[in-house]
């Protein structure tokens, strides 16, 4: 929430006089100044061809079942292969039947049915590594790859350079960093977070709504709310606090009374007949939304399918409750996911972005290759399927393999570095580039060796 109104009366232990000059709460999190995109392009770290590349990254908490979905074994014992068949695809490779719409359009996305890592076989652990490209380790919060790409080419406009949606990863049954902020570049460079349904009816976003201590009658005359604003600020440009708030503080308020930003997240500007191709659920309106964001100018989205692995049906089909069951994936799960998915790649290509946007669908982990005695299965992450879409990546092939029941890989092994690299790689950075770490000490963006799937692109 943002306030704002006259000169103050109160004086904080810097000197610094304010009384409700700010309160920011989640848009203070999104200061940038160009000094460190420009800084970064004349090093050679940001091609200049591509400040047009976006990514939306679909995050699957929970994990799907590799086996079931995108890698199956049809020829296996039953225990292993599951209930589903196979069916053919656009694409030079066989889907599951419950996703016959992905098979629509898989000749526009690539899988990496390799992807491993070694890792504890946990939630959290996964969460970070597929998102960061690290694993949290001796305290150092890496940041999220949407927020690495903001603090290397800042933001198009006003809008967020990052935006989640619809919340961040809640409970997963770890106490560890999820991955999806920051870290250790500041909360400068946290993203912009929705922190609302967008298929409820009436669906608003909190950080873009008028604070309720100005009337209406004085939002009516923004030019006099500006003045107050711009006459406030002036009072504090001697303070070297207020300076390091500067960069914060207009974005909050560009953001905030942008007509821009309104109507980017406007669902309402949508035909009916759209809305219902992404489907009238929470993650197939936010595919919708993650389509009009890169449209506008967005760079990054980050889509968490799912919040919580507890108490709602989610992709961890351990079998029994407060967890999913095969049938309940089949049944409720796929259906969504297929539908918002299959929507945001047709339209992404229909309206010519697909080329510059990559659509990433990552997980923390897959699923045991033995159906375990619930009906379910368990944490894997020793192989599970990773796909990507757009920004340059061919789609309707296969990179990897994996062992002839899903358990391992045997070809192409992928780890969660490589997956972030590919990420960055078509995004245009240059993969050696270093960022800002703890204690100021230069953090190599990937490590050393770390390449993107070449194969992909």
């Amino acid at each position: 929430m943002l306030n704002v109104t006259g000169p103050g009366s109160i004086t904080t232990c810097d000197g610094i006089t304010r009384r409700d000059f700010l309160q920011v709460g989640t848009l203070g999190a999104l200061g940038l100044t160009m000094a460190d995109y420009s800084a970064a392009q004349a090093a050679g770290k940001v091609s200049a061809d591509s400040n047009e590349k976006s990514v939306i990254m679909i995050f699957n908490l929970g994990a799907p079942s590799q086996l079931d979905l995108f890698d199956m074994k049809p020829d296996a014992p039953n225990e292993i292969r599951g209930p589903f068949k196979p069916i053919s695809t656009k694409g030079d490779f066989q889907l599951s039947e419950i996703l016959p719409k992905h098979a629509a359009v898989a000749d526009k996305f690539s899988l990496i049915r390799s992807c491993y890592h070694t890792a504890a076989a946990v939630h959290d652990t996964g969460h970070q590594m597929m998102q960061t490209g690290r694993l949290f380790t001796g305290g150092i919060v890496v940041p999220h790859a949407g927020c690495a790409l903001e603090f290397l080419k800042g933001r198009r406009s006003e809008l967020p350079a990052h935006v989640i949606l619809p919340e961040p990863m809640g409970p997963t049954g770890g106490n560890m960093p999820h991955g999806q902020d920051a870290g250790f570049l500041g909360k400068a460079y946290d993203p912009f977070v929705l922190n609302s349904d967008p298929s409820k009816p009436d669906f608003k976003v909190p950080d873009l709504l008028p604070p309720k201590e100005i009337g209406e009658a004085r939002l009516a005359r923004r030019r006099d709310f500006r003045q107050v604003v711009d006459d406030t600020v002036k009072k504090f440009e001697s303070s070297e606090s207020a300076k390091l708030m500067d960069a914060n503080f207009a974005a909050a308020y560009r953001l905030m009374t942008s007509e821009k930003a309104r109507e980017a997240f406007d669902l309402t500007k949508e035909p009916l007949a759209v809305r219902e191709r992404y489907g009238m659920t929470r993650f197939g309106q936010c595919c919708l939304l993650a389509r009009r964001l890169v449209e506008r100018g967005v760079r990054f989205v980050t889509v968490n399918t799912f919040l919580t692995v507890f108490g709602e049906i989610t992709w961890d089909i351990h079998g029994s409750k407060p967890f999913t069951s095969i049938a309940g994936m089949r049944d409720i799960v796929a259906p969504m996911y297929d539908q918002g998915y299959s929507a945001l790649i047709e339209d992404l290509a229909q309206r010519g972005l697909l080329g510059n946007t990559m659509v990433c669908n990552l997980a923390e982990f897959g699923r045991t290759p033995r159906i375990n005695p619930a009906g379910g299965r368990d944490h894997w992450p020793n192989c599970w399927t990773v796909y990507f879409a757009g920004g340059g990546v061919k789609g309707g092939r296969v990179v990897g393999r994996s062992d002839d029941i899903g358990a391992y890989p045997a070809e192409r092994p992928v780890n969660p570095g490589e997956v972030v690299a590919t990420i960055y790689k078509s995004l245009g950075l240059d993969l050696d580039t270093h960022l800002p770490g703890p204690q100021g000490r230069p953090f190599a963006l990937v490590d050393f060796g770390v390449r993107e799937v070449k194969e992909l692109f």
